[in-house]
């Protein structure tokens, strides 16, 4: 009777231990999955190169802060969804990758970020970025919009990507999907019930009517290649994949082949739009 009564005892522990833990990442999610950097308002953003900062007043009281890079006579304007860390006061140090291929560079912080104010959801996420999106259709046409998405951005870019019909979709280290990866980590726990952000990139890129184009360092270990290899399998005939040899999941940019894949891919697209 008392091994009995153990026994109920340590499952009555575990099952509370369980749903505990349940709780916190359903209640705490926001804080485990982002990591952004505030800024004031009045914040001076500072680069080399000519930019200008436009914040856009959502319908809902949001705001969404962005930068906006410009070259002289560009060959279009690349709109770029950044990671899940920091704000575009870091990120836009990437716009050097376009700008000196002849392309504008537009990035954009999501709300929690940087100067963006206002709840962050899903949904909020997916609409934010195409208000943005049609805001560069009135500047640029729309074979000249070049939709990049790295990391956590890259499955709002294969959202935005699927609504539209820009010149082509590239992803940068991406994910099959965020349900997908968080649940390497929390495997246990019903992620379909408690996560507020599946971000389904497998879904979504199965809409892409544009050429698609993928970059993934076979060493990352925050985002495994195998997400990359399982997105292109959905549409072999569609996605090029270029996997970095030796690369992780931050140190692209250190790897010549990185730089060479994008400037050819971008000449490409800027050669057909010319055509």
């Amino acid at each position: 009777m008392e091994h009995h009564t153990m026994w109920t005892s340590y499952l009555l522990a575990g099952a509370i231990g369980y749903a505990v833990i349940t709780l916190l990442v359903y209640i705490f999610q926001h804080y485990f999955f982002f990591r952004p950097e505030i800024l004031p308002f009045d914040f001076s953003f500072s680069y080399p190169f000519d930019f200008t900062e436009r914040t856009f007043e959502m319908e809902d009281g949001g705001s969404v802060n962005s930068l906006h890079f410009m070259v002289p006579n560009s060959r279009g304007v690349v709109l770029y969804f950044k990671g899940n860390s920091r704000s575009i006061k870091g990120w836009a140090k990437f716009a050097t990758q376009f700008l000196g291929n002849g392309y504008d560079f537009f990035v954009m912080d999501y709300r929690g970020f940087g100067k963006s104010r206002g709840k962050r959801t899903e949904g909020k996420l997916y609409s934010d970025s195409q208000q943005i999106y049609k805001h560069l259709q009135g500047q640029y046409d729309e074979s000249s919009i070049v939709i990049y998405g790295r990391s956590l951005g890259s499955g709002i870019a294969a959202r935005i990507a699927s609504w539209n019909h820009p010149a082509c979709l590239i992803l940068d280290s991406p994910y099959y999907s965020f349900y997908h990866n968080v649940k390497r980590w929390a495997f246990l726990l019903p992620l379909r019930w408690i996560l507020r952000y599946q971000i389904r990139t497998d879904q979504f890129i199965k809409k892409v009517e544009v050429p698609i184009y993928i970059i993934h360092g076979d060493r990352d270990r925050l985002i495994p290649i195998s997400h990359s290899h399982r997105l292109k399998a959905l549409m072999p005939d569609q996605i090029e994949l270029k996997v970095v040899a030796g690369a992780g999941h931050n140190d692209l940019p250190d790897f010549p082949e990185f730089h060479e894949f994008l400037f050819d891919r971008l000449n490409e697209i800027a050669f057909s739009t010319v055509l």
